[in-house]
C-alpha cells in the first residue's frame, strides 16, 4: 500500500474515533458529526483516487443521488421517526454489504481474490460469506425493528414454537455451510450453492431473531442492529483489501456491542437472551392488555400549575409520548418558569425511554435544556422519596412498578423509576385507553397521590405554562 494511502486511512480512523467521542455528550455532539463527515470524506475520497475505477462517473452519479436522497431524509424526517430512520439505514448498510459479497462472489478477479488454480481464495472465501451473512441478518433484523417502531408490527413478542432449536440450528448451519465452502476443493466464480445457501439462511435467521423481541427491548435491538452493520462492514473490508472500512467496521460494531451490554446491564437483561431472539421470554408475556377498568383521579392544567409552583422539587419523567407531541420546548419553558420561583426541577432518563438510545437525550438538548439537570435512572432513583412532585410526560413502562413485581409480565425485572414515593404524581396521557409499547396496563395510573392529565402533551404543558405566567 502507498504510504500516504495508509496514512490518509489513518487520519480517517482518528476522525472517526473523535466522532464517537463527540457523540457521547450532547454538548459535543456536532463537533462529533463534524469529525465524522471529514473522516468519511477523506476515506471515500481516498479510495476512489487510489483505485482504478471503472466508470468514475458512474460513482459521482450515485454519490450525488445518495447524497440528494439522505440530505432531503434529514430535513424533513421527525423527531419521533427517527429510531425507524435509524433502523432503515442499518438496513442499508446489510445490504450493501451483502451486495458487494454477491460481486465479489460473482467477479472475485477484479478484487484480487482469485487464485491461480481458478478457486477463489479460501480466506477469502470465509471472508465474504461471514460478511455477506451478517449483512443480511442485519438487513432482515432491521426490516423487522422498523415495521415494530413504525408500528406496521405489534411491539409484544411474537413467539414462535420451537424458536430457539430454530435459532440455533440455522445459526449452526450457517456456520457449517460457510466452514464447507471455505473447504471445498472447487469454488470457482459463481458456481457453488453454499453461498446461496448461506446468504439465504441469514436473511431468515434476521427475522426469527427479532420477531420475538419485545417493544421494551427495542432501544438494545436498534443499538445491537448498529453493531451487526459494523461488523458486516469490517468482513467485507478484508474481501476488499480496504483498511478504513476495516478500522470503521470494528469501531461501529465494537461501540454498537458495548452500548448494548450497558444497556442490557442498565434494564436487569441478559446481553445473550436478547441478541438471541427473547431467549428466556414465556407465552405468557407476549400478551399484554390495557387491564379492568379501574378509578382513577384527573385533574386540569390549572391543578397541576398550582401544586407545582407549591414544590420545592419537581423531577421530570419524559417518554416516547413527547416526542410523538414535540413537547420538549413547552417543557423547558415550564422548567425555566419553575425555576424563577426557586423550585428545583431535575430531568430523569431511562436508559431506554423512547425507542433508540439517547431519544429522550437529543430531544432536550434540541430544546436546549442543560444537561446538568438531566440525570440516568441510577444516578436519581433515590431522590423521588424527596421529591414533591414526579410529572411523567409520556412515558409508561419506564414508571411501571409490574416490572418489579409480576413474574408474568414482559417488562419484568426492568428496573424502573420509584415515581410511587414522590409525594405527588402528574401523569400526562392521551387517554386512559392506551397502555405502553409493551403492551401492559399500569398501576401508577390508579395511585391515591396520581393525577392523571388527559390530554396531547404539548398542549397540557403550555396550558400550565400559561397558568404559570
Amino acid at each position: 500500500m502507498n504510504p500516504w494511502v495508509a496514512v490518509a486511512y489513518l487520519v480517517a480512523g482518528v476522525l472517526f474515533i473523535l466522532a464517537l467521542r463527540g457523540l457521547s455528550s450532547p454538548s459535543t455532539s456536532r463537533a462529533g458529526n463534524r469529525y465524522g463527515m471529514i473522516g468519511m470524506l477523506i476515506a471515500v475520497a481516498t479510495t476512489l483516487i487510489t483505485h482504478d475505477i471503472a466508470n468514475i462517473a458512474e460513482i459521482g452519479v450515485a454519490i450525488f443521488l445518495g447524497g440528494i436522497i439522505g440530505f432531503t431524509v434529514a430535513q424533513r424526517i421527525a423527531m419521533t421517526a427517527m429510531p425507524q430512520l435509524v433502523a432503515a439505514f442499518h438496513s442499508l448498510v446489510g445490504l450493501a454489504a451483502v451486495l458487494v459479497a454477491v460481486a465479489a462472489f460473482m467477479n472475485p478477479d477484479a478484487f484480487g481474490i482469485l487464485g491461480a488454480d481458478g478457486n477463489i481464495l479460501a480466506i477469502s472465501r470465509v471472508e465474504m460469506t461471514l460478511g455477506a451473512a451478517i449483512g443480511a441478518i442485519t438487513f432482515s433484523g432491521s426490516v423487522i425493528a422498523f415495521a415494530k417502531l413504525n408500528g406496521n408490527m405489534s411491539g409484544a413478542p411474537i413467539l414462535l414454537p420451537m424458536r430457539h432449536v430454530i435459532n440455533l440450528g440455522t445459526l449452526l448451519a450457517i456456520v457449517v455451510l460457510t466452514a464447507m465452502f471455505a473447504m471445498a476443493p472447487s469454488a470457482a466464480p459463481g458456481e457453488s450453492m453454499l453461498f446461496w445457501i448461506v446468504v439465504a439462511a441469514a436473511f431468515l435467521i434476521g427475522f426469527l431473531l427479532i420477531i420475538p423481541i419485545g417493544g421494551a427491548d427495542m432501544p438494545v435491538v436498534v443499538s445491537m442492529l448498529n453493531s451487526y452493520s459494523g461488523w458486516a462492514a469490517a468482513a467485507m473490508g478484508f474481501t476488499l483489501h480496504n483498511t478504513a472500512m476495516i478500522i470503521t467496521g470494528a469501531l461501529v460494531g465494537s461501540s454498537g456491542a458495548i452500548l448494548s451490554y450497558i444497556m442490557c446491564r442498565a434494564m436487569n437483561r441478559s446481553f445473550i437472551s436478547v441478541i438471541a431472539g427473547g431467549f428466556g421470554a414465556d407465552e405468557s408475556s407476549a400478551g399484554g392488555g390495557g387491564g379492568e377498568q379501574r378509578p382513577y383521579k384527573t385533574g386540569s392544567a390549572e391543578d397541576a400549575a398550582f401544586m407545582l409552583e407549591q414544590a420545592e422539587k419537581v423531577i421530570i419523567i419524559p417518554g416516547y409520548g413527547m416526542a410523538v407531541a414535540q413537547a420538549q420546548h413547552a417543557l423547558r419553558e415550564m422548567t425555566d418558569l419553575l425555576e424563577e420561583q426557586g423550585v428545583e426541577v431535575k430531568f430523569a432518563i431511562h436508559p431506554v425511554a423512547g425507542r433508540m438510545p439517547g431519544h429522550m437525550n437529543v430531544l432536550l438538548a434540541e430544546a436546549s435544556v442543560d444537561y446538568d439537570k438531566v440525570f440516568e435512572l441510577e444516578d436519581i432513583n433515590s431522590e423521588f422519596a424527596q421529591a414533591d412532585v414526579a410529572f411523567i410526560i409520556g412515558a409508561n413502562d419506564v414508571v411501571n412498578p409490574a416490572a418489579k413485581t409480576d413474574k408474568s409480565s414482559p417488562i419484568y425485572g426492568m428496573p424502573v423509576f420509584d415515581v410511587d414515593k414522590a409525594k405527588q404524581v402528574f401523569f400526562i396521557k392521551r387517554s386512559m385507553g392506551g397502555v405502553g409499547y409493551a403492551g401492559v396496563d399500569n398501576d401508577v395510573f390508579y395511585m391515591d397521590q396520581t393525577m392523571m392529565l388527559l390530554s396531547d402533551a404539548k398542549k397540557m404543558v403550555e396550558e400550565i405554562v400559561k397558568s404559570l405566567d
